[in-house]
């Protein structure tokens, strides 16, 4: 029997196929197709910048990254051309750092009342009123941040300067708050809430209702759903919504350009009255801008390009593992 047993034919498993009809494969060939269009079109974007800023690269090297000087020279060889984007490249990091450190404990408490705790019918008001907001362009929070929200941003500055002034970071030299990177900060911060607000509670709307119920079962509090349940779910979703807003806030050019005095100087203390990023930089000297210039503010924007990209690469690996994990 044992021989028998042994010598008994497995029947080799079945091969699943799946035919498409002809308006699937249109479909998939559309959708394929548009993918493709955009890694193109990023691809050629990139090309493009690099070309036209190889120049500078090629003459200035690591130091167009890293020093702190912006010249427009005088044409005639009196004045050397002397450009780079080492403070600008600091207060880009240092504003989207500050907006996303803001933005994310009000963005996951908005999501959580959205998605858990408001009425249906003020959550449906609230978000259309949240889409609302995420296409809201950025020169309107700009001029809002430089009428109406400046002062108030003064009065934290003030606050903050009192009670930490002997942190190094928020230590200030220049008692004069008006245009600091914690005011951009706090502007880019209401610029990006809405985007992360959304992403955030999307994923936290397809939560397995079975496993929160559960959790409701075994005596479980509301909270306690959403701290065991939701928020394990949803970590991924988290990270991908902050990785968004920080790739706009680091692309941001008008409220930063007009929130912030562009000196080119390195400045990590938050409430000094000095900064710029990199994106203001290019809005403020391209009109005006030579020929060579003009090829070191495309090399300025081709590093900004890098930075978005290597943010959402980071993000995208990030998201990949969190994922990975639940």
């Amino acid at each position: 029997m044992g021989d028998v047993a042994n010598t008994e034919i497995i029947p080799a498993p079945r091969e699943l196929s799946v035919v498409y009809n002809r308006a699937d494969r249109i479909f998939r060939r559309i959708v394929t197709s548009g993918a493709l269009t955009s890694l193109i079109l990023l691809g050629l974007i990139g090309m493009f910048l690099f070309v036209k800023s190889a120049q500078i690269f090629n003459d200035r090297g690591l130091s167009f990254i890293t020093g702190s000087n912006w010249t427009a020279g005088s044409g005639d060889g009196v004045i050397p051309d002397d450009f780079s984007i080492g403070p600008m490249l600091t207060g880009t990091i240092l504003v989207a750092v500050i907006a996303l450190i803001l933005a994310m404990p009000l963005a996951i408490g908005g999501a959580l009342y959205l998605e858990f705790y408001a009425p249906f019918r003020i959550r449906k008001i609230l978000n259309a009123l949240l889409d609302l907001a995420a296409a809201i362009p950025s020169l309107i929070f700009g001029l809002w941040g430089l009428a109406v929200f400046t002062s108030f941003g003064e009065r934290w500055s003030i606050l903050l300067n009192s009670r930490f002034g002997w942190i190094p970071f928020i230590k200030v030299q220049n008692e004069i708050f008006g245009r600091s990177p914690f005011v951009a900060g706090c502007v880019l911060a209401s610029l990006i809430v809405p985007i992360i607000t959304s992403v955030t509670r999307e994923v936290f709307s397809r939560t397995p209702r079975d496993l929160i119920d559960t959790c409701y079962a075994l005596g479980g509090s509301r909270w306690g759903a959403i701290r065991t349940v939701v928020l394990p779910f949803g970590r991924s979703g988290i990270i991908g919504g902050a990785m968004l807003g920080l790739g706009r806030a680091l692309g941001e050019t008008v409220a930063v350009y007009l929130l912030l005095n562009i000196v080119f100087r390195y400045n990590f203390r938050i409430l000094e009255s000095e900064g710029g990023n990199i994106a203001s930089l290019i809005a403020t000297k391209f009109g005006e801008a030579t020929e060579y210039e003009l090829k070191a503010l495309i090399a300025a924007g081709f590093v900004l390009f890098m930075l978005t990209l290597i943010v959402n690469m980071l993000a995208a690996t990030i998201v990949q593992k969190s994922t990975v994990r639940k």
